[in-house]
């Protein structure tokens, strides 16, 4: 029987790759802040799917935090298969008006966590001669947006470049660059999201699915849906001060200019 450790399944993205591979008979290791909503997550799968749910209570801002799950990912004696690199926010503000410190605690958990983690699971994974690590971008790694776009772009070329690095070795990475995806992230943002089409917006379950499927089949990069797959292909080729100027209409943008 595998085990997948998940960062941020309490909601989401996160959730649904819990509940799938759950569903296929994988044990999970749950990694997230709040402990309360871990437990309840975990007794539900073990109720549901039969299986063994392990939870950390962990801050991946905090360093200790983090070496406790890196701990967790390096022990040979429980071997993790596979590494979903989830969790995230968003900051609802310019650069210039953001404290510096939700900036860095952003980056914390886009950029450093996910390199911390992945470097501690990657040589048993190698050892063994399998695994895989999802780790989750966002196509607005390929727009001006800001702290968070640079955060995924960094996701997308990290992923691509260590997925190329393990070739060979029987270990995957895919980073999984969903667009509009109904999560509590744009919530926990404060973002206004009303104005958005209907037809944007992607399924948890659907962009998670996405996600097995390509690191199974050895792919580097998946984006789901057909709408974001041309968006995303428009924002790479397109020249640079076109797509400068198509990521100025944000939320947080619209709302500064109304005030």
């Amino acid at each position: 029987m595998t085990t997948a450790l998940i960062t941020g399944p309490t909601a989401g993205i996160g959730l649904s790759f819990a509940r799938l591979l759950a569903a296929e008979g994988s044990n999970v290791v749950l990694v997230a802040r709040d402990a309360q909503r871990l437990e309840q997550l975990a007794s539900n799968l073990r109720a549901t799917y039969g299986i063994e749910a392990e939870v950390i209570a962990a801050d991946l801002t905090v360093r200790a935090d983090s070496e406790r799950v890196e701990a967790r990912l390096a022990d040979a004696s429980r071997p993790i298969d596979m590494l979903v690199n989830n969790a995230g926010f968003g900051i609802n503000a310019f650069f210039g008006d953001s404290p510096i410190d939700d900036q860095q605690r952003m980056l914390d958990v886009l950029v450093t966590a996910v390199m911390r983690l992945t470097h501690a699971a990657v040589p048993g994974m190698v050892e063994r001669g399998s695994g895989s690590i999802i780790n989750v971008g966002s196509v607005a790694a390929w727009i001006a947006g800001g702290t968070y776009s640079a955060a995924k772009a960094w996701c997308t070329v990290f992923s691509e470049s260590l997925d190329r690095e393990l070739s060979g070795t029987g270990v995957h990475v895919t980073v999984v660059a969903p667009g509009f995806t109904h999560t509590e992230f744009h919530q926990r943002a404060e973002m206004d999201m009303q104005g958005l089409p209907e037809f944007m917006w992607l399924d948890s379950d659907a962009v998670a699915a996405a996600g097995l499927k390509a690191v199974r089949r050895g792919q580097a990069v998946s984006v789901p849906s057909a709408q974001y797959k041309t968006l995303s292909l428009l924002a790479q080729y397109l020249p640079r001060p076109l797509v400068r100027a198509a990521s100025g209409s944000r939320p947080n943008e619209r709302n500064r200019r109304k005030g």
